[in-house]
């Protein structure tokens, strides 16, 4: 029964079925699947087969706005019910994709994964302005910084973002990972973000291990 509940909810993402999603995240609650294991395992792995079929491009750009909703149709339900990793209250996690890019696929995919860990997710959108970025850092009291583009002429809001993190004082208090097509790793340790990586879910394993590693009293 669980892994065709778990394949329903991957099926119904992919096939944009949001009623379908909502009904079997609810059955999976009911009868006692892991709300942690339906969210990665079938709503997640629903996505990042739409994803690789929009890279194909397989699907386009309303497949995955339906995908997209669908997927979090099925969240709203699961997510409350997750067991946070060592207890205690959720780690904060400021996401965005930065000024000038309104892309946010990516930026939504590693969001799903990253609520699925444990995270307080404070989704700032895409073509977030610097100056917004830095504040939801300071007023969040934010442990992880998530920045993406999938846009080259868009990397140096992330180098500026950066600097005013940086000249805001608030550089030590949080873990900076850095994502999209056009990242690479020494992009990240040029302009001196903690991490960068292709996959979601080592992004959310990732940044739970540095969240939990954070001094509490930084803030």
């Amino acid at each position: 029964m669980t892994d065709e509940i778990i394949q329903g909810l991957t099926d119904a993402v992919i096939n944009g079925k949001k009623d379908q999603a909502i009904e079997l995240a609810q059955k999976a609650l009911d009868e006692g699947v892991d709300p942690y294991n339906a969210v990665i395992d079938g709503l997640a792995e629903g996505m990042k087969t739409m994803s690789e079929r929009y890279d194909a491009k397989e699907v386009f750009m309303p497949h995955l706005l339906i995908a997209s909703n669908t997927m979090y149709g099925g969240m709203d339900i699961l997510t409350p019910h997750i067991k946070l990793e060592g207890g205690g209250e959720r780690k904060v996690l400021v996401i965005c994709t930065v000024e000038g890019d309104v892309h946010d696929i990516g930026k939504n995919l590693v969001k799903t994964m990253m609520s699925a860990k444990g995270f307080n997710a404070i989704d700032l959108g895409k073509d977030v302005p610097i100056e917004d970025i830095v504040a939801a850092v300071e007023e969040n009291k934010a442990d992880i910084v998530s920045m993406s583009t999938l846009m080259t002429s868009t990397m140096d809001n992330m180098q500026k973002a950066m600097d005013q993190i940086n000249a805001k004082g608030l550089r030590d208090k949080v873990k900076i990972i850095i994502g999209g097509a056009p990242i690479t790793p020494d992009f990240a340790e040029e302009i001196g973000a903690d991490f960068t990586t292709t996959d979601s879910m080592e992004a959310a394993t990732w940044a739970m291990e540095q969240a939990n590693a954070l001094d509490e009293g930084r803030w």
